[in-house]
């Protein structure tokens, strides 16, 4: 059964002995964030909600919610990530009805998939307390979270945002750092999709002639680029507005804060072209979510959120955001982002403040990270069917290294998979690919070490290419922009220019190993390890 909030979440892990009440004062600079560090660096290191939050009396902060591979299982209500995966996967193989009766056997799925279509409802928990006038981000005990931190950020927000020209909805996860009472950043990199919708935004009111003078707008547009805006999208048929004037208008943003572990998890997935992150949440929890119309936007959010932040990003606007300290391990430096102006707060009575930290893993979002890996692996095969496992280890923050499997049935099939991954959304990113034989258990760090660098002529089969790189990729020659490496682990075949002898590997015989594992009680008695 799907937990029906943030409230019902917490006391499913309150009985799986996953949550600790934190009652010693703690202050949300600095102090909570090095609180749940610790924690979250010990092995399975519990949920911790703060009950007694200095200067923020009354308010509860939820922190290291997903800290572990069975709170993971626990948050997608399964035993095993690769339920889920599984599910995906039925779908996916489904061939294209070629018939009458195969349509009608394909309507049992479809029925089962338009269970998990959102809906709408007349109102819900989130609407409890409407402030219009008077209220303040100050008044949620939002963290700082690194000592060199421009301030506090806001770090688990589901940034829900609407394409002006599809009118489609996106979910996204985009840190927003406090500016003042009413203000915050938002830091949509450029590739992501809140970005990409900004950025239609700014072609359709430069399409439609929305312009203003603005002694800011020069230097807005110099850094644009820099601010993952691109000078490109003020622009209409390709001419770059005249210097002095600036696109007027406001795109519509809402925020949930304190959503169901589904709907948070959703936020974070690398959704394909066209679905919905509501519709994925639906799809994990097995229910659909229940959203409810915000006050001052036309955008919906679900109903059962703890916190709601209504408000604009105006298209004229970009200010320094940062530095923050991020997953890298490194703090990303500051950069032009655009500001979200709010108009409006809904909560919960007593809300709950959900949150998170990122920074040297492993920690929260690493564990995410590696849910994503599992569960979105089915995905990826049937766009590079010859995968047979994947792994991102945490150490190479996601974006940095994937390691992979191949069944590899013609020569060159390992370079055609690293530019295939490289092709595919977010994996675009990914700075080191190594690929290996489908013998590899690509989860075992050692083997792959092993393998891998036996495997090598560094010279052969190590490739560069440039393209897309993360944006807090800080070593790279330009923003957003760099080079990428590629390691053909595989064995060589002649096929590939490669005539010696390749060598067995060093295994015992199965007779062998048998015979001493008959043996193997009596042997460990000896050994002093029974």
């Amino acid at each position: 059964m799907a937990y029906e909030d943030l409230r019902d979440w917490m006391a499913a892990l309150e009985r799986a002995g996953e949550l600790k009440k934190i009652r010693t004062p703690a202050n949300p600079i600095l102090e909570i964030a090095e609180i749940t560090d610790r924690v979250s660096k010990m092995s399975g290191g519990p949920v911790l909600l703060f009950q007694n939050v200095e200067g923020h009396p009354g308010s509860q902060v939820l922190i290291n919610q997903f800290g572990s591979a069975r709170r993971m299982n626990l948050a997608l209500e399964v035993d095993s990530l690769d339920q889920v995966a599984d599910r995906i996967r039925h779908f996916v193989d489904v061939k294209s009805p070629q018939g009458f009766l195969d349509k009608v056997k394909m309507l049992p799925m479809l029925a089962e998939m338009g269970k998990f279509f959102p809906k709408t409802v007349s109102t819900g928990p989130c609407k409890e307390v409407i402030k219009r006038d008077n209220f303040s981000l100050l008044d949620f005990p939002i963290l700082q979270c690194w000592p060199k931190d421009a301030g506090r950020f806001i770090t688990m927000p589901c940034v829900i945002t609407r394409d002006p020209k599809s009118g489609k909805r996106n979910v996204g996860m985009y840190r927003m750092q406090i500016y003042d009472e009413r203000t915050t950043g938002m830091h949509w990199q450029r590739q992501k999709v809140g970005a990409e919708h900004y950025r239609e935004a700014l072609r359709t009111a430069a399409a439609t002639g929305r312009v203003g003078t603005s002694d800011l707008a020069r230097p807005a547009r110099a850094n644009s680029v820099r601010a993952g805006v691109d000078i490109m999208a003020r622009t209409s048929g390709g001419s770059v507005l005249p210097d002095g004037e600036r696109l007027s208008g406001k795109m519509e943003v809402a925020v949930a804060i304190g959503t169901d572990p589904a709907i948070t998890f959703s936020a974070i997935v690398p959704a394909p072209p066209g679905v919905e992150e509501y519709l994925i949440a639906g799809f994990l929890r097995q229910k659909p979510v229940e959203l409810v119309k915000c006050e001052t936007v036309d955008l919906e959010v679900p109903a059962t959120s703890e916190i709601v932040l209504e408000g604009h990003v105006h298209l004229d606007e970009l200010r320094t955001e940062g530095p923050f300290g991020d997953h890298t391990g490194f703090y990303s430096l500051e950069d032009l982002y655009p500001v979200f102006h709010l108009s409006c707060i809904t909560h919960r009575k007593n809300p709950i403040y959900a949150t998170t930290i990122v920074g040297k893993p492993p920690m929260e979002d690493g564990w995410m990270g590696k849910a994503v890996e599992r569960i979105f692996l089915p995905l990826m095969k049937l766009t590079i069917p010859e995968i047979v496992d994947i792994n991102l280890p945490v150490e190479g923050i996601f974006h940095n290294l994937m390691i992979v499997s191949i069944k590899k049935s013609y020569p060159g099939q390992a370079r055609k998979v690293m530019n295939a991954i490289w092709s595919l959304g977010q994996a675009m990113f990914t700075k080191c690919i190594i690929v290996l034989d489908q013998d590899v258990n690509v989860q075992d760090i050692a083997e792959v070490t092993l393998k891998a660098l036996n495997h090598i002529d560094p010279e052969r089969d190590i490739q560069f290419t440039l393209g897309p790189i993360d944006s807090l990729d800080h070593s790279s020659r330009l923003p957003n922009y760099g080079s990428k490496m590629g390691i053909d682990a595989t064995r060589k075949w002649p096929s590939e220019g490669f005539n010696r002898p390749w060598p067995d590997e060093i295994l015992m015989d199965e007779k062998t190993k048998a015979l001493v594992d008959s043996k193997w009680k009596a042997l460990a008695k000896d050994l002093g390890i029974a």
